[in-house]
């Protein structure tokens, strides 16, 4: 049933983040009291210095400094999750198994603490591909499991933090699980997908990739997060997606709004290998690796799950493109 709290307390573990700090803004924005979770006591992400965000330094792994964070919390949004930044230099279980741990770890501190309902902050990429005959478009139903991402460690651990994290639901601890879709918007701090939007603006992206993307502004992502812990059904996952684009069509939008011309070609699939090849080797290039080697699995998504339930509206992604790049350009990034 709804969770019905006027004055709630809650915690974003990744407020230093770029989608953590947006649900803290949101969370801010209706006059709950707000708390960070950090690692870094000098980090506030792109949250202003004036926000009134309670921080707590802390770690994921670390039991007493969760039970601290956590204490006379109402909702957790777990929007930080392990990430395997060394991918190569462990293995396949090495990293599943940390993160199994971190996130066995988050949930048994939120239920010590008696928190009432979790929203984890889950990934696309744990939503299934539909056969191109299926007459549908992908939606919550569809589920990868284990095995299903063999060449990505990223991808299997978000598959196995999601299992964890449903499977813990029950009257001690609700959890809700959102999927985001691909996310655009001010504060990219680390350039997740922000890089090509600042690609293009510099009149770079002259060609596209031939397939279909879900595209998302943060902020509409960040507030469905709230309705989430309000309304959000407890066990259940909703995507947070906008609009259905091809890859062409997208960046032919952002091209309009930098003032630059449209890409002209479309490139090959085959050349994407060598792209994340080098991704995964030369991390200091601004290249999404991580979204480029899953380019044979994009596809558009049903989001009317999260539309119905949650009241989730998106915003035009030229409004979303034209205030990333005037975020970019404050920051001396354009």
């Amino acid at each position: 049933m709804p969770l019905i709290i006027h004055a709630m307390n809650v915690l974003v573990t990744g407020a230093t983040g770029f989608i953590g700090g947006h649900i803290a803004k949101s969370a801010l924005a209706q006059g709950w009291q707000v708390r960070g979770l950090r690692r870094n006591p000098a980090h506030t992400g792109h949250l202003e210095a004036g926000e009134p965000v309670e921080w707590m330094q802390g770690d994921l792994n670390d039991a007493a400094s969760l039970a601290l964070a956590m204490a006379g919390v109402d909702v957790v949004f777990h929007a930080a999750a392990y990430y395997p930044r060394r991918e190569r230099q462990r293995t396949r279980q090495q990293h599943l198994d940390a993160a199994q741990a971190e996130m066995e770890g988050v949930l048994a501190a939120a239920k010590a603490a008696g928190v009432r309902r979790m929203v984890y902050t889950s990934a696309l990429f744990c939503i299934a591909n539909v056969a191109p005959d299926a007459g549908r478009l992908a939606d919550e139903r569809d589920v990868y499991q284990l095995g299903d991402f063999p060449e990505s460690a990223y991808f299997e651990t978000k598959i196995l933090m999601e299992q964890i994290a449903l499977a813990a639901n029950g009257p001690q601890l609700e959890v809700v699980v959102t999927n985001p879709t691909a996310v655009f918007g001010p504060g990219d701090l680390n350039k997740t997908l922000g890089s090509l939007l600042i690609l293009a603006a510099k009149g770079y992206f002259v060609a596209w990739l031939p397939a279909e993307a879900n595209v998302v502004d943060v902020r509409d992502v960040a507030d469905a997060h709230i309705q989430a812990a309000l309304k959000g059904r407890p066990g259940e996952r909703y995507i947070l997606g906008g609009h259905n684009l091809s890859v062409k069509d997208a960046f032919t939008i952002v091209a309009a709004v930098a003032g630059r011309r449209p890409p002209r070609f479309a490139i090959p699939l085959w050349l994407v290998d060598p792209v994340v090849w080098l991704g995964d080797r030369l991390p200091a290039i601004p290249l999404p690796a991580n979204h480029l080697r899953s380019v044979r699995r994009w596809q558009a998504y049903n989001t009317a799950k999260a539309e119905q339930e949650l009241g989730m509206r998106a915003r035009p992604f030229a409004d979303t493109v034209r205030d990333s790049l005037a975020w970019f350009v404050s920051h001396g990034d354009l």
